[in-house]
């Protein structure tokens, strides 16, 4: 059988991280879809907040529903496949399926830094600039800057996904819980320069989100250190923000780490949760502590809810 006749035969891939996980799957499996279901009702309850408010119909909150409307569309990308998995003593995918997939989770996951950093952009204008702000955040600005957040990763992604496609793969075996376009392209037969140089400069193009946040927040800190109500500001809308940012970008730290250096010698486990820890913690963390802290949001749930009590009473 030659090179060519192998390459034509992967059609599907296997996925091997649940392999030493297979005795207490059940576990696995109400943990998982509890999780899921967590991450669902967290999301939707501030997405419905934002939009039947019209006093939230603001910037900072349509930027912040964006958010949570991300947490759900890329969680959607792992849990309903990794459920049916942990009911399947068979755990593949097919090979466009896997492409698919790893672009809904990875264009989800750095949207998290797009939609961050024109966060950053906008309290940043409310509060060095808080005179220009209404003629700066128009809803022409900020229609703009969402659709830069949505289009930037998910063109990054879909050009990754498609260098991905064009590999010839010697391999069908996948050592992880999901498919990412690294994992497809470490099957590769043929050269993995342009995949990589890609790869480094997505990262790049990401880490540059990062510094622009951090250098906001360094006018940001300079401005409020002179104003008591502009601390009050800080507090109020950037600490959840900065919080929101560190969570993610830890989380996609440990991926890249473990996807990329990974350690054979790590325990199945551990590398298990290295994957799917930005899938987990981000898209619970970001609605809970902005629905915490922000009291625009934390007054119209609560109200919501003494609603609803009254409504039952």
């Amino acid at each position: 059988m030659t090179l060519e006749d192998n390459v034509s035969l992967v059609t599907v891939f296997t996925l091997s991280g649940l392999e030493e996980t297979m005795d207490y799957r059940a576990t696995l499996f109400s943990l998982t879809l509890l999780c899921y279901c967590v991450i669902i009702l967290v999301n939707v309850a501030l997405v419905v907040t934002i939009i039947l408010d019209d006093n939230l119909h603001k910037p900072m909150y349509i930027f912040l529903c964006n958010l949570c409307i991300n947490g759900l569309i890329g969680t959607t990308g792992f849990y309903p496949k990794f459920l049916l998995d942990l009911l399947s003593p068979h755990h593949v995918i097919s090979y466009a399926g896997c492409l698919v997939q790893a672009l809904v989770i990875y264009s989800s996951a750095n949207y998290d830094f797009s939609i961050l950093a024109v966060m950053a952009y906008d309290r940043y204008v409310a509060i060095c600039k808080p005179l220009e702000y209404h003629s700066v955040m128009t809803y022409k600005r900020v229609a703009q800057l969402v659709s830069f957040s949505w289009v930037s990763p998910l063109c990054c992604f879909t050009m990754l996904s498609l260098l991905a496609s064009r590999q010839r793969l010697c391999g069908s075996h996948i050592e992880k819980l999901y498919c990412e376009n690294w994992s497809v392209v470490k099957l590769s037969c043929s050269s993995i320069t342009v995949n990589n140089i890609a790869g480094y400069a997505v990262i790049i193009f990401f880490f540059g989100h990062v510094t622009f946040i951090v250098c906001s927040y360094v006018c940001l800190v300079r401005t409020c250190l002179g104003s008591i109500e502009n601390r009050g500001k800080f507090r109020q809308t950037c600490v959840p923000h900065l919080l929101s940012l560190l969570n993610i970008t830890i989380a996609l730290l440990f991926d890249v780490m473990y996807t990329r250096y990974g350690s054979r010698d790590l325990p199945q486990s551990l590398k298990n949760f290295m994957a799917i820890e930005f899938l987990i913690v981000p898209p619970i963390l970001n609605p809970v502590i902005y629905g915490l802290k922000l009291v625009q949001i934390r007054t119209r749930i609560l109200r919501l809810c003494t609603k609803n009590d009254r409504m039952k009473g």
